[in-house]
């Protein structure tokens, strides 16, 4: 547990209810400042509607949110940043002219001119924001997030639709980000980002929270074995009912304490072993295995 001097964000026994749905059912979250929080979930688990109450869009039914130990208000508002995973930005005017703009509905401002070189955004000043890029549209709303120098961040699946390139550049920026202290709230289809950036996560199906802690702490708790994977075209019919196996994306998967055994199997089978690979757990498969769905599902 978290001490009351270290917690950031506080949400106890949340709870939001629609006519013919339970969205969110009762859930408990405590955040110390300066972690990356990743909420995950496949669709209609929860999450946005969680997030969107935690920023203040929505109502629940009942529970309690305390940031720094108060009901949200004022000062939430005034210190919080938000990355919409959808943001309409206003046509026929420049990058530099959107982030002034923004800027005027804050008291607090971060220093423009670091904001726009951390979020590489010098060469894009002048361009109208019709004309810009993916990856350059992305960190602009970062920037936008960040105009009010927040304390907690919001960022609603931030690389989505980015090239693998642009999304490592983005994952760089947040690690920057993370490093001066501030609190980042993080929803992705993405489990590399989820691994590579949160402190913590939590796993949400059917409105509650399924699985929370560190992503190591969670793979390890979970699993003792690890996968090989072969084409399906190599595997001729071999059957697989003696062992722990299923297809996904054109491969078969083993799962094994015991690689030398399955290994020795294989041979016997004369089953080439060019392309077998051999990898740990991911937070794919305990997303898997917790939910029994995959998280673009």
């Amino acid at each position: 547990m978290n001490s009351l001097s270290d917690t950031l964000l506080e949400i106890n026994n949340l709870v939001k209810h629609y006519p013919s749905v339970k969205a969110v059912n009762g859930i408990d979250i405590s955040l110390n400042a300066g972690i990356c929080f990743g909420l995950l979930g496949p669709n209609g688990a929860g999450k946005t509607t969680t997030v969107e109450i935690l920023e203040g869009i929505l109502s629940p039914t009942s529970g309690d949110i305390l940031y720094k130990g108060q009901p949200l208000g004022d000062q939430f508002r005034k210190e919080a940043g938000i990355m919409f995973q959808s943001t309409a930005l206003q046509d026929y005017i420049t990058v530099a002219e959107t982030l002034k703009m923004f800027a005027r509905f804050y008291t607090r401002n971060a220093d423009l001119d670091e904001l726009i070189q951390r979020c590489n955004l010098t060469d894009y000043l002048h361009q109208d924001n019709r004309e810009l890029s993916g990856g350059q549209r992305q960190r602009l709303l970062l920037a936008i997030a960040l105009v009010n120098d927040p304390d907690i961040i919001f960022l609603d699946e931030p690389t989505t639709g980015l090239d693998p390139q642009a999304r490592r550049n983005f994952w760089e920026l947040i690690n920057d980000i993370k490093a001066e202290g501030k609190t980042i709230i993080l929803t992705t289809h993405y489990m590399d980002e989820a691994y590579t950036l949160c402190d913590e996560i939590a796993i949400m199906d059917h409105g509650k929270i399924i699985a929370e802690g560190t992503p190591k702490d969670l793979l390890a708790k979970h699993f003792n074995d690890v996968v090989l994977q072969l084409p399906e075209s190599v595997m001729n019919g071999f059957d697989l009912s003696a062992f722990t196996a299923h297809s996904r994306h054109g491969h078969v998967e083993i799962t094994t304490c015991d690689v030398d055994e399955v290994i020795s199997v294989l041979i016997k089978n004369n089953i080439s072993l060019a392309q077998l690979q051999i990898r740990s757990r991911t937070l794919d498969d305990l997303f898997l295995e917790l939910t029994g769905k995959e998280l673009r599902a």
